[in-house]
């Protein structure tokens, strides 16, 4: 089964330099759990949930009267390059979602973005390999 099959486009994205509020509006607005992160036209970062998190432990959701506190980083004035990771392991629509499916339980992740050339084609997800198997099992 080839990726372009099960991918889902097209795909929301950041900027590096927007802010992390804006981020996760994005997030809560799409119902996503990542984002790709683009500048020109090209990858050069994905921001997950899972990084929020870790960005900003001692402050799970940071609310709006959070953000004023002494100590509490405003989500407003930070930039996603500095919470998002760089790394991104990407695939292409010709691969397989079997191939998909390995690297993504290797490498403990929840999604890989889809890249034809140096362009954000898609993504696919855990959900979307689970419904290719399903679909290939005949379920």
């Amino acid at each position: 089964m080839r990726i372009a099959q099960w991918m889902k486009g097209p795909v929301e994205s950041i900027g590096s330099h927007e802010t992390v509020r804006r981020a996760r509006s994005l997030l809560r607005q799409h119902r996503i759990n990542q984002l790709p992160v683009v500048d020109n036209g090209r990858l050069v970062g994905i921001l997950t949930e899972r990084d929020l998190r870790a960005a900003f432990a001692t402050t799970p959701e940071l609310p709006e009267e959070l953000a004023e506190r002494e100590g509490v980083p405003d989500p407003e004035h930070i930039p996603v390059e500095t919470v998002m990771t760089a790394d991104v392991l990407t695939l292409g629509p010709d691969d397989t979602v079997e191939d998909a499916a390995r690297v993504m339980r290797r490498r403990r992740i929840g999604s890989i973005p889809i890249v034809e050339g140096k362009r954000v084609v898609g993504m696919l997800t855990r959900s979307d390999v689970i419904d290719a198997f399903l679909a290939g099992a005949g379920a």
